[in-house]
């Protein structure tokens, strides 16, 4: 998946990062577009070097693979897959001849190499959060940053302090805190993008597994980076209930051809749930803007389609951005159905019915990609309650011994009242056409082992 991800955004990178050239031709005075410049891609923690490697073997037009590491034995294993790649074939060897071994910290190498990569690939071992200055740095103007987080617990709100430390964000325990770890990461690319008057467009941010992975594309603009507060917002999420609401930062104002930035106007909630009266806790600022872009995201997919048998892990890649690819980009974060379902206390509502009836009731919703069990939907959260509470009138709850959130909900006469037929837009493209969208994982306690250098445990 990271390969072909990173072909088509190095290849973008690329040309992007190419000077203009040639003359005009034609008799529209077209200007002939440049040659692409061969790809230089920068691997800051390398470890064996595979990924190094396998850029080299399986993408194109690659000048040369930084692949850095500053552990001694990390350089020597890199050297070792070279040798051993180079003895597959003599293109084999030509190819893996432009992966060069480099033993430095990452983060002096990104900052000695200002716009120097079409690609930076940070991968580290926990938090990228002290790289990050460095790697927006590091890329060329329209280049391609692929970071990836695997402090899961720091970032979905187990330590908010901790993650407030690294991330400047402080995280809520919520349903959707896979897509909010997306969401925090992607808002601290992008504050540090902003010092050095640079900005991001996320083009795939994904949760998979056991961490979350970035690509973003890094562009050089003073104006583009002073919008950086109308792209992150605060949250406010019900302690009682799944009710929440985002709070830009900062708006903008245009009147004719000039443009304010405003502090954002709020707020948005009152001091109680409207839904059922809990209390609000605060958490942010992170990213509310979209964390994809759909056309980049189409291209990918066709691109892994039609090279079908260059992919063994085909269906968990397709899988994934078949999903993606059908995610609302509007919709920031997302609800689970059967978490508000729990609420309330009742049978949850099949996924493909409750989906019709916010169809019918006027509003789009999409599936999501960090979990099965939710909707991304423009619809007011108020709406999905009157959902539910016409779900509950047909599917009665027992009452319950002491006053709950779900009790307070379902006090309220719902003001939308439920169409539960079956529209064809509550099943997705992939379920109609019988794709797979969340395969399971390939072997049992699949997932992270020990950290490099650590004993491990005695059986």
């Amino acid at each position: 998946a990271e390969a072909a991800a990173a072909a088509g955004g190095a290849e973008g990178a690329a040309a992007a990062a190419g000077t203009t050239g040639g003359g005009w031709s034609g008799a529209n005075a077209v200007r002939a577009k440049p040659e692409l410049k061969p790809i230089r891609i920068l691997e800051g923690m390398a470890a064996s070097g595979l990924r190094a490697i396998r850029y080299t073997r399986e993408l194109d037009n690659v000048g040369c693979v930084v692949a850095n590491d500053l552990d001694p034995a990390a350089i020597e294993a890199i050297a070792r897959n070279k040798e051993f790649n180079a003895r597959h074939s003599v293109e084999a060897a030509e190819r893996v001849a432009k992966v060069v071994c480099h033993g430095q910290d990452v983060r002096l190498v990104m900052m000695q190499h200002e716009k120097m990569f079409d690609a930076v690939d940070v991968d580290p071992y926990g938090t990228p959060s002290t790289l990050l200055d460095g790697a927006v740095q590091a890329v060329v103007d329209g280049g391609l940053l692929l970071c990836t987080a695997t402090d899961m617990a720091v970032l979905c709100g187990n330590n908010g302090e901790v993650c407030w430390t690294k991330y400047g964000s402080y995280p809520l325990r919520a349903p959707y805190c896979h897509e909010q770890a997306v969401r925090i990461l992607l808002g601290a690319i992008n504050a540090a993008a902003g010092k050095y008057k640079r900005h991001i467009v996320p083009v795939l941010s994904v949760s998979v597994d056991f961490y979350i992975r970035c690509f973003v594309r890094v562009y050089s603009s003073a104006h583009d980076a002073k919008m950086a507060p109308t792209k992150v917002s605060y949250c406010y999420q019900c302690v009682g209930c799944d009710t929440f609401a985002m709070q830009p930062v900062g708006r903008t104002v245009t009147k004719g051809t000039s443009t304010k930035f405003q502090p954002g106007a709020g707020p948005v909630v009152p001091e109680k749930c409207p839904n059922c009266g809990w209390h609000f806790n605060m958490g942010g600022p992170f990213w509310s803007a979209p964390i994809h872009d759909q056309g980049w995201v189409n291209e990918i997919k066709k691109q892994v389609e039609d090279n079908k048998e260059m992919y063994p892990g085909y269906d968990k890649i397709h899988a994934l951005l078949t999903t993606v690819s059908e995610e609302l980009p509007d919709a920031p974060l997302h609800y689970d159905i059967h978490s508000m379902s729990q609420c309330v206390k009742c049978t949850p509502p099949p996924m493909a019915l409750f989906k019709s009836a916010v169809i019918n009731a006027g509003y789009r919703v999409s599936a999501a990609h960090c979990n099965p069990l939710a909707i991304k939907t423009d619809a007011p959260v108020e709406v999905l309650w009157d959902l539910l509470r016409c779900w509950v009138k047909d599917h009665p709850v027992k009452p319950q011994a002491t006053v709950t959130p779900g009790e307070m909900i379902l006090k309220k006469e719902p003001k939308v009242i439920a169409n539960w037929t079956r529209v064809n837009g509550a099943f997705t493209k992939a379920q109609r056409e019988g794709v797979a969208r969340f395969p399971q994982n390939p072997e049992e306690n699949w997932g992270p082992k020990m950290k490099a250098g650590r004993p491990m445990p005695e059986r």
